[in-house]
Order: C-alpha cells, then sequence, then structure tokens
C-alpha cells in the first residue's frame, strides 16, 4: 500500500489525476489541463501558474465557462468572476491492516452499478446533493450501491486517483433510508476494493459538514490539510 511519504500527489490531486490514471478523460492547452465535459469540472494549472497558464485554461474552458480549481491555492487574474470558496478537509485513511473484501461486502447489499444505473444515481444525487456529479462522473471510477424494493438509496464511488491513491466521493443516502447504515456500510466495501489494488483512500469534505466529518473519522479517516475549494467564472 502507499506510504505517507508518497502523499505529495494529494497536494495537486486534480492534475497528478489528469496527467496519470484520468489522462483518458482529460482536455489540454499549454499548461492548463481540465476533464471532458460530462465528466468533471475541475481544473488544473502548474504549480505556481503565470498568466500564460491562466490564458490557456481560459482558452482552453472557453468564455463565461464555470472552472472549478478545486484545493488550488492560486487564484486566477482579477478578470475571472469569483463563483464560490468553500474551507474543507483532505482526509486520507489511516486504518490498520487490510480490509477483508468479501466481509466488507458479504450479506450487506452492496451492488456495483454500471452505465445502467446512471439515471438513477443522477436523480439520488439531486436529491441528496453530496457535491458535482454529471453524467459520465461514473467513468471516473468504481461506484457501488444499495437498493431497496428495488430503488437506488444509497451510493459511493471514485472520483480524483493521483498516483497510488483512489478518492472517495459521492457519499449520498435517500432521506428516507438514511439511519440504517448505508454510508458505512458502502465506504467500508469501497475501502477495501481500494486497497486489494493497492492503493489508499483518501477524501475530501467541507468543513461545514460535522457530521459526515465525524463519520469519517469513526471509519479510519485522519485529516491531512485543511484546504480552500475555489470555482471561477473565465474573462
Amino acid at each position: 500500500m502507499t506510504g505517507l511519504s508518497d502523499a505529495v500527489a494529494l497536494d495537486d490531486p486534480v492534475g497528478e489525476s489528469l496527467r496519470g490514471h484520468h489522462a483518458h478523460l482529460a482536455r489540454r492547452l499549454g499548461g492548463a489541463a481540465a476533464f471532458v465535459p460530462g465528466v468533471a469540472t475541475f481544473s488544473a494549472v502548474p504549480a505556481e501558474p503565470d498568466a500564460e497558464a491562466w490564458a490557456d485554461l481560459a482558452k482552453l474552458l472557453g468564455p463565461g465557462e464555470f472552472a472549478d480549481t478545486f484545493s488550488c491555492p492560486a487564484t486566477p487574474p482579477s478578470d475571472w468572476e469569483p463563483v464560490f470558496v468553500m474551507e474543507g478537509r483532505q482526509l486520507i485513511w489511516a486504518g490498520d491492516g487490510d480490509p477483508d473484501l468479501s466481509r466488507a461486502t458479504s450479506g450487506s447489499g452492496v451492488v456495483e452499478l454500471g452505465v445502467e444505473s446512471v439515471p438513477e444515481m443522477l436523480d439520488l444525487v439531486e436529491r441528496t446533493r453530496p457535491g458535482p456529479f454529471w453524467p459520465r462522473t461514473h467513468e471516473l471510477g468504481t461506484y457501488l450501491g444499495i437498493r431497496h424494493g428495488g430503488a437506488l438509496v444509497a451510493m459511493v464511488g471514485e472520483r480524483l486517483k493521483p498516483p497510488g491513491w483512489t478518492e472517495i466521493s459521492a457519499v449520498c443516502t435517500a432521506p428516507e433510508a438514511r439511519g440504517q447504515g448505508h454510508a458505512v456500510r458502502l465506504i467500508r466495501a469501497l475501502i477495501a476494493r481500494v486497497v486489494a489494488r493497492g492503493d489508499r483512500p483518501f477524501l475530501h469534505v467541507a468543513e461545514a459538514n460535522t457530521g459526515a466529518l465525524a463519520l469519517y473519522e469513526r471509519l479510519g479517516f485522519e485529516t491531512r490539510k485543511h484546504v480552500t475549494f475555489r470555482g471561477f467564472r473565465t474573462p
């Protein structure tokens, strides 16, 4: 499993993911990169971007388009319109040993979600608002769900994948199915899958989402650093 010495890749999770595992889902221009439309709105520029890098990103996305710069500490030129600023944390899984994949999924009702489940996934996201999720977001990695009476009531999936790491994201449960431990079962099952292939789980959470933060800490996640999420509109 990846060690903490390799955690430097998490300082630029979007850029590292676009350069590596998700290169096939990237579009590029000069020093800028972004996911293709429909997958994610995340964008990346070099660690110390100059005016040319920001110009590349603006041209890549087009005028008046949304640029989610995620946790990038650099800010674009003043003619970029701020859309949002949100304080958050980056957490890494510090659990001991290798979780038992068969035990994590046995009798839990956890199922893998494929492309045929996308309409249901989008509906669940619309009702629960776990964060950005688009028609092709499922292409970023494995998505797991729990069904009740045939209906999808809970979900979790993989998002950014810097070298040696896999981000857990889209954790959501329908209002009528909360309080039954679905999120815990799903996260544990996904942790087991990630660890089984030699990666280490990490995730991001909004600072204000104290309930989710407490849940992740109970599941073995520890804060690596505080981050600020930002989004802008191109000039």
